[in-house]
């Protein structure tokens, strides 16, 4: 490995992301900080503010830790202006994802128990939503990471705390480049174990600070990524980021659901996250206006309830679990219940059932996507039959090691 003075990968990267659509500001103190992030807030949501109404903002920015505030992030705020009116004050555009304002700045200087220069910042909106750390060539990668966590004990959460807004981290000594999400908890460091490498749709990793940067970094992408692809996991409030095999699978559900009707199986190994996969597309794919229900079908009774908990520690107002037959068809008729989990016995009951079937038979030609946990030919056989017969607007996929659905199946393989 060569050696390259951190300087020059610092300018490099600088201008590559200014090159991308970044633009570029000057940010050194907190102070600047704050001044920049009445600008951007203000373009963003196409007004102006007065000094008391900024502060009002700054006040309700400042609140909850880490995980509180990235729920502040995605809401949007009520501010109630000089003039008695109010005022919808969006932090960042969530459906339109590239229509953010970017910026880049770097050496940005924090004094908190130590004062701290960081390497490079993205900003969106004026917000420091990711930080980049960087190392020469030939030191370890880990060093970068440790920097960070002196950050986070020693700076971020000085003053207005707007550090705390950072969303993903990224490390990198121009040879290989990791990301990760901001899960630091008070006197609590994230792991190195969680960082991830970003890979093509072939699971080739790609490690070099200039390529990743041009993918990844990217505004649209970046911005994607922490809008679609975090997770705030409500049971451990920590922020969860996808791998690369994750994203990639989602995304190929959601353009096939978009693009077709044919179904598809995605390819998960032992301890890779299928949970966290299958969660993030059924969530997904509620948002889309076309489709009536997203139902993941597990095998057993002990697995619904372990889906539903699962579930539930992302999003806690998600799902609830369907206790019976009868329970499932009223969820199933429910148009505030977009998502469903079940067993396979309880949904063949249902589609098979008179009494339920007839209830049921409103939705038999509404888009319906089903996503199988573990879909087995030997578990699901007559069930995959009774569903193509009865639902005649349907979408099928599974998480398996096998395909089941040979005639019109896309193969997306996510590997660990």
């Amino acid at each position: 490995m060569t050696t390259q003075p951190e300087q020059v990968l610092e300018n490099n990267l600088v201008s590559q992301l200014i090159g991308l659509g970044h633009k570029s500001v000057v940010i050194k103190t907190e102070d600047n900080l704050l001044s920049n992030l009445k600008t951007q807030l203000e373009i963003h949501n196409k007004t102006t503010f007065t000094t008391s109404e900024f502060d009002r903002i700054l006040i309700h920015l400042s609140k909850g830790n880490i995980f509180d505030k990235a729920k502040t992030l995605r809401d949007k705020y009520v501010l109630q202006k000089d003039n008695g009116d109010k005022a919808y004050i969006e932090f960042i555009n969530q459906d339109f994802w590239c229509q953010n304002e970017f910026q880049v700045t770097n050496q940005v200087t924090i004094h908190g128990k130590r004062e701290n220069r960081y390497d490079v910042t993205i900003l969106i909106n004026g917000l420091p939503l990711v930080q980049i750390e960087l190392k020469r060539r030939g030191i370890e990668l880990k060093e970068a990471f440790n920097q960070i966590c002196r950050y986070q004990r020693d700076s971020f959460s000085s003053n207005n705390a707007l550090f705390n807004y950072v969303q993903l981290f990224v490390v990198s000594n121009g040879e290989n480049t990791k990301y990760y999400a901001n899960t630091y908890k008070q006197g609590k460091s994230p792991d190195f174990k969680f960082t991830s490498f970003w890979s093509d749709k072939e699971n080739n990793r790609i490690t070099q600070i200039e390529k990743f940067t041009s993918i990844f970094l990217e505004p649209c992408h970046l911005a994607k990524m922490i809008t679609k692809y975090i997770v705030l996991h409500q049971s451990d409030k920590v922020l969860m980021i996808l791998r690369p095999y994750q994203f990639y699978a989602v995304e190929a559900i959601i353009y096939r659901v978009k693009n077709s009707d044919k179904n598809g199986y995605i390819w998960h190994t032992t301890g890779s996250g299928k949970t966290l996969t299958s969660f993030k597309a059924s969530q997904i794919l509620t948002h889309n206006p076309k489709i009536k229900k997203v139902v993941f079908v597990v095998d057993r009774q002990d697995l619904d309830l372990q889906t539903v908990t699962e579930f539930r520690a992302f999003d806690k107002e998600s799902i609830n679990s369907t206790a019976d037959t009868k329970t499932l068809v009223k969820h199933f008729l429910d148009p505030s219940r977009p998502l469903i989990v079940t067993t396979i016995q309880k949904l063949n009951v249902a589609i098979k059932k008179p009494a339920f079937k007839n209830q049921i038979s409103v939705l038999k030609d509404e888009k319906i996507v089903f996503i199988f946990d573990e879909c087995h030919r030997s578990q699901f056989g007559d069930t995959h039959k009774a569903i193509v017969n009865f639902f005649t607007n349907h979408q099928l996929f599974g998480f398996t090691g096998t395909p089941i659905f040979e005639e019109n199946a896309l193969s997306i393989k996510s590997i660990k």
